[in-house]
């Protein structure tokens, strides 16, 4: 029998593998776990950056504080 892929490419078997074998956790325990929440157990969230200028300025963008204040308010 010919075990096909997720279609958005997920190695079920690798992860079930990683999770059970490799963090001892018992089956139920396995499928409770968002994929962030086992992304993170297995060390693959830890690589972010921290945000760099042009990141702030979209944010910034996006959510302003309002209109500022002028100094003679």
């Amino acid at each position: 029998m010919r075990l096909d892929l997720d279609p958005k490419g997920l190695d079920w078997p690798g992860l079930m593998r990683a999770g059970i074998t490799g963090l001892r956790l018992q089956p139920a325990q396995f499928w409770e776990l968002t994929p962030v929440e086992l992304r993170l157990l297995l060390g693959q969230g830890a690589g972010t950056g921290a945000m760099d200028r042009s990141g702030l300025q979209d944010l910034m963008a996006s959510f302003p504080d309002g209109p500022q204040a002028s100094a003679s308010d």
